[in-house]
C-alpha cells in the first residue's frame, strides 16, 4: 500500500477530445499560434461536447451573492431552539439574579 504523506495534491490529468480527420466539430482558433495539434486539441472542444458547455455554463452562472446566513435559516434555528427548550421545560429563571 503507497501512502501519500506530502501535502501536494496530486496533478489532475488533462483531457483530450478525439475528434476524427475530417469532422469540422472543433474552431479553428488562431492558425498562426505556436504549439502543437495535440495542445491545441485539449484546449478547444468539440461543439457536440455537451458536458464542456455545461461545465462552461456553470462557471459562468456561479454566483458567490448568497454567501451569508439567510435569515429565514435564522429564525426557523431560533424557533426550533425554543421549541426544544419549552419541550425539556427548560426554566429561564437560572439566568436572572436572586432578590
Amino acid at each position: 500500500m503507497k501512502l501519500n504523506l506530502s501535502s501536494k495534491r496530486t496533478r489532475q490529468n488533462k483531457r483530450y477530445n478525439y475528434t476524427p480527420r475530417y469532422y469540422k466539430g472543433k474552431e479553428e482558433g488562431n492558425l498562426y499560434d505556436f504549439g502543437t495539434k495535440i495542445e491545441k486539441s485539449m484546449d478547444t472542444y468539440n461543439t457536440v461536447d455537451f458536458g464542456n458547455h455545461w461545465r462552461d455554463a456553470r462557471n459562468s452562472s456561479r454566483t458567490r451573492a448568497n454567501r451569508g446566513l439567510n435569515r429565514t435559516i435564522i429564525y426557523v434555528i431560533a424557533i426550533l431552539v425554543f421549541l426544544f427548550l419549552w419541550l425539556i421545560d427548560f426554566d429561564l429563571s437560572i439566568f436572572s439574579k436572586p432578590s
